[in-house]
């Protein structure tokens, strides 16, 4: 049978290059830093600057964090070999749910082994037929395919456009229930959700709102509570999903916070919770550390934020077309998607690593290269970024 199925998926395969959009990993041998040891193109490792990682708090080496991960393992094993509701809860993992619930300000948060199945598992366990689910049209794919699992009526909203999200909940108007989600910041390009419009206009259609704060939580906000903090609509968001897989830690391991009826009906129903182990202790211990440090101190955040504000100031002074935004997601726009893989590939060799994004990623002609700072980053390491993008424009130019 593999035989014929074989040239198939070759010829597939095959296609994915000759379109240009064949995804190839690069190995790196060394931890998650501002700084990584990275395979280059002959095969060699050789230390270059991190511009692509979520890591957005510098915490993926922070020793605290490993500390408290080591600790863990010794005290609570490895794994937990089962799910929740078998024989698979620790204390640890109600602590971590606790202390989510503290931090958001949230009635109830339940833990799922990534943000990914987070998502996965709200709509089909709180929408059904009789309801009706809003989305934004660039929600993470997480979120499409959580809304494809359930049978709820589907609208979908053009990006961050109120009168279209208007439009849709009038459509809306007959369902039992309606939820509109929103992603707090779209990756692609560092801008964030309307959330204050979006409450506005879903308490006057009697909507829940549901925010995936992914790349957000933990340094956006006074607190590093995310977007809603950020945005002043705290306790009018409904539905909070989001990821100890970036700014927290950066390992695994995501989150529904929110309404307490909504947390305990997950419990019950929500596949991805019920029929996958438990959160291993380790990264519950070493995520409670990280939380640890992002509310005990501003610092990271300040940092963070100042490295944004630089990259930004600096690469406008160097005549580069950049998204405008507030985010630590810094899109520096090219258009032409060759010469964004060629600007991209010219600057690993001048030692910084970043990615170039191009169609169906982002919209035909929008090619760019996606900057993600970190507090990690000092002020050294982001000017060697724009000296590397300058070095790398005008080799490409040259060409």
């Amino acid at each position: 049978m593999f035989a014929s199925v074989k040239d198939q998926l070759q010829s597939e395969l095959q296609e994915i290059r000759d379109a240009g959009l064949y995804k190839r990993e690069r190995t790196i041998s060394s931890p998650q830093s501002s700084a990584i040891r990275a395979a280059l193109g002959n095969g060699e490792g050789a230390r270059v600057l991190n511009f692509c990682a979520n890591n957005y708090l510098g915490l993926a080496d922070h020793p605290s964090i490993i500390e408290s991960a080591k600790g863990a393992l010794d005290d609570r094993g490895f794994g937990m070999a089962s799910v929740r509701f078998i024989c698979g809860t620790q204390d640890l993992h109600l602590a971590l749910e606790q202390r989510v619930s503290r931090f958001l300000g949230t009635d109830d948060t339940i833990l799922f082994s990534s943000c990914f199945d987070a998502n996965g598992g709200v709509f089909e366990s709180l929408l059904g037929a009789d309801d009706a689910v809003i989305s934004d049209a660039l929600n993470h794919a997480s979120i499409i395919d959580g809304i494809r699992l359930s049978k709820a009526q589907r609208f979908r909203y053009a990006n961050r456009d109120m009168a279209d999200l208007e439009a849709k909940l009038q459509e809306a108007s007959g369902a039992r229930r309606r939820l509109v989600v929103t992603d707090g910041v779209f990756s692609m390009d560092g801008y964030l959700a309307p959330l204050q419009e979006i409450c506005d206009l879903a308490e006057r259609y009697d909507a829940m709102v549901m925010v995936d704060d992914s790349h957000a939580v933990g340094f956006m906000g006074t607190t590093g509570a995310g977007t809603p903090e950020h945005a002043g609509v705290s306790d009018r968001v409904d539905i909070y999903t989001g990821t100890f897989g970036k700014a927290l830690g950066g390992a695994s391991g995501g989150y529904v916070s929110g309404r307490r009826e909504i947390v305990e009906l997950l419990r019950q129903r929500a596949r991805p919770y019920l029929f996958s182990n438990s959160l291993a202790p380790s990264i519950v211990a070493a995520t409670l550390t990280a939380l640890d440090l992002v509310q005990n101190s501003a610092d990271l955040r300040v940092r963070l934020s100042e490295n944004a504000a630089l990259f930004r100031r600096r690469m406008t002074e160097e005549g580069f077309d950049l998204l405008e935004g507030e985010h630590p997601i810094i899109p520096v726009m090219f258009g032409d998607a060759a010469v964004a893989a060629r600007v991209a590939d010219n600057m690993l060799e001048h030692g910084v690593y970043v990615v170039a994004f191009s169609y169906p990623v982002v919209p035909r002609g929008a090619a760019r290269i996606r900057v993600q700072l970190s507090a990690a980053h000092s002020a050294e390491d982001v000017e060697a970024c724009v000296s590397a993008f300058v070095t790398a424009r005008q080799a490409v130019v040259q060409q």
